[in-house]
C-alpha cells in the first residue's frame, strides 16, 4: 500500500484570538455572557470553503463563512469563539484533525455571529 505524502504547512494569512463564552459580570453583579481570551496570538491558514462543505452545511441549518487551519490544540471546542485579524467573531461549527500534514493542525469551520459578544476586561 502506498504511504501517503505529508504536506508542510504554513502559517502566513494572520493570526486570530480564540476565547470561551462565560460570565463576564463583575462579582456580584446582573450575569452576563461574554467572551473570555483562551488562546492568543494563534496564527492561520484561510482555507477554501468547498462546496461540498458549504452545501452540507445548508443541510443542518448552519452556513460556513470562514475555514481556518491552525496548529493543533486539543483544548479548543464548539463551544468557542474566533477573532481573527478581520475582527469579526466567528462560532466554531465544526474542527477537524487532519492526519496528512505537518505540524499536526486543525481545521476550523466557522460561522460569522449576528450578535457580538461582548469581551471580558483583562
Amino acid at each position: 500500500m502506498p504511504q501517503q505524502k505529508i504536506q508542510n504547512q504554513t502559517f502566513n494569512d494572520g493570526i486570530a484570538n480564540i476565547y470561551s463564552v462565560g460570565n463576564i459580570a463583575p462579582p456580584g453583579g446582573m450575569p452576563k455572557d461574554g467572551l473570555q481570551l483562551k488562546v492568543a496570538y494563534l496564527r492561520y491558514k484561510e482555507r477554501t470553503v468547498g462546496m461540498s462543505r458549504y452545501w452540507a452545511a445548508m443541510q443542518t441549518q448552519a452556513r460556513i463563512d470562514l475555514v481556518l487551519r491552525m496548529p493543533q490544540l486539543r483544548n479548543v471546542s464548539l463551544h468557542d469563539v474566533v477573532i481573527p485579524v478581520d475582527g469579526e467573531q466567528y462560532r466554531i461549527v465544526q474542527i477537524q484533525y487532519p492526519e496528512d500534514v505537518e505540524p499536526p493542525v486543525m481545521d476550523l469551520s466557522l460561522q460569522r455571529l449576528e450578535v457580538a459578544y461582548d469581551i471580558a476586561e483583562s
